[in-house]
């Protein structure tokens, strides 16, 4: 404290970076200040706080994508925590969504109709996928958009799905039709006096219920990505933890906001913190207690994210642990057998599903169903649900 009551400045570095709290800043008023600057932060809340969770996060981060990186284990690791990951972004959202109902609508054998917390559940999956077969920041860009489906993409060729021998001649005519309408219907959209196509998206009322014509999504898109090339200079997750602050208060998607936690999870990546997985911020949210992650306080809500940075790398290393351990005992069981045997095969399935089922194994080992029931008990797969029928197994 000076003499006439006001706050020396504080400084925080890191890799030689210098953020700097005045008094100067913090009498400005929150339209005048720095998106990110950390003026609303108190001093030595910082210090203790912010700056402990960052170490923390960065430290544990750092302990896993090493792990992963030399692990065999990789590519199962990956494979699973994207069910978890995407089953707990729906959590968050007030959805619950049991992950073997998930797993096994992605195999695409539901035992019901699914749900539309399940469809969204998978288009979760489906966006984790491609993140993370994509180089690292390729949708923090003009990527997004295809990400989001409204790129103009090729259609990808679809096989014929079953040989055809003969000319149909029913099927020319219905072809002849279709070109026909669809010549027609050019002719309408290019005629002199036809709407334009934004005009007619206007002005349709089922648009209007749907979509906010008054929301930016463009405007806001940028904003967000401006705040969060402000955190360049910043710790990798801490810069994370910014532009998830970032993505709460923009909103920049009227409809696809669960893609914030998966996009600044591509942060770490494009930033070289997490090189060799895509990090699961969504599991690390759900262990992160709810007053914490929608506080009042700016802070806090930083805070709640860095702990939910350093939670979800503890959940991956307790994770990789396990199936440490089970790849070791499918090993040991898979010792003694015949070159020919399909155990090892399905000791590398179980450790990329979460759970999997005799259908599951059948279809991806190319058996019967009664050999996959077989072979569950003899690599030594742990039964889930106590039934009789219509069992699953999981490592």
């Amino acid at each position: 404290m000076r003499d006439d009551g006001s706050k020396l400045p504080f400084h925080f570095r890191y890799d030689g970076v210098s953020m700097v709290y005045t008094t100067e800043d913090s009498a400005k008023t929150p339209s005048q200040r720095p998106k990110f600057a950390l003026a609303e932060i108190d001093a030595p809340r910082l210090d203790l706080a912010l700056v402990t969770a960052v170490v923390a996060a960065e430290d544990a981060l750092a302990r896993l994508d090493e792990r992963l990186r030399a692990s065999p284990l990789r590519d199962g690791f990956c494979a699973r925590t994207h069910f978890s990951d995407a089953c707990a972004s729906l959590w968050l959202a007030g959805e619950l969504v049991h992950l073997e109902d998930l797993v096994l609508h992605d195999a695409e054998m539901d035992l019901r109709t699914p749900t539309h917390e399940l469809t969204r559940a998978h288009a979760v999956l489906r966006a984790r996928r491609r993140i993370a077969g994509a180089p690292p920041g390729r949708f923090l860009g003009g990527g997004l958009d295809e990400l989001r489906g409204k790129g103009e993409t090729a259609a990808p060729e679809q096989p014929a799905a079953f040989p055809v021998a003969d000319v149909d001649p029913l099927g020319e005519e219905f072809a002849a039709i279709d070109a026909a309408i669809e010549r027609s219907s050019r002719l309408l959209r290019e005629a002199p006096g036809a709407a334009s196509p934004l005009i007619q998206a206007a002005t349709d009322p089922a648009r209007t219920l749907i979509y906010d014509e008054d929301f930016d999504e463009a405007g806001r898109l940028a904003d967000w990505r401006r705040e969060v090339e402000a955190t360049r200079e910043l710790p990798p997750t801490l810069a994370a933890a910014l532009a998830l602050e970032a993505w709460r208060d923009t909103e920049p998607l009227e409809h696809q906001n669960w893609l914030g936690p998966l996009l600044v999870a591509d942060l770490l990546r494009q930033r070289g913190k997490a090189l060799s997985h895509l990090p699961c911020l969504n599991v690390g949210l759900r262990a992160t207690p709810r007053e914490r992650r929608q506080s009042q306080d700016r802070t806090t809500r930083i805070g709640a994210a860095l702990d939910a940075i350093q939670a979800a790398a503890q959940a991956g290393l307790e994770e990789l642990d396990r199936l440490a351990l089970a790849e070791a005992r499918f090993r040991r069981r898979c010792q003694k057998l015949k070159s020919n045997a399909r155990l090892p095969d399905l000791a590398e399935f179980v450790l990329s599903r979460p759970l999997v089922t005799a259908p599951m194994i059948a279809r991806r080992l190319n058996v019967s169903a009664r050999a996959a029931q077989d072979m569950a008990p003899a690599l030594g797969l742990r039964e889930l649900t106590g039934r009789t029928r219509f069992r699953a197994w999981g490592a």
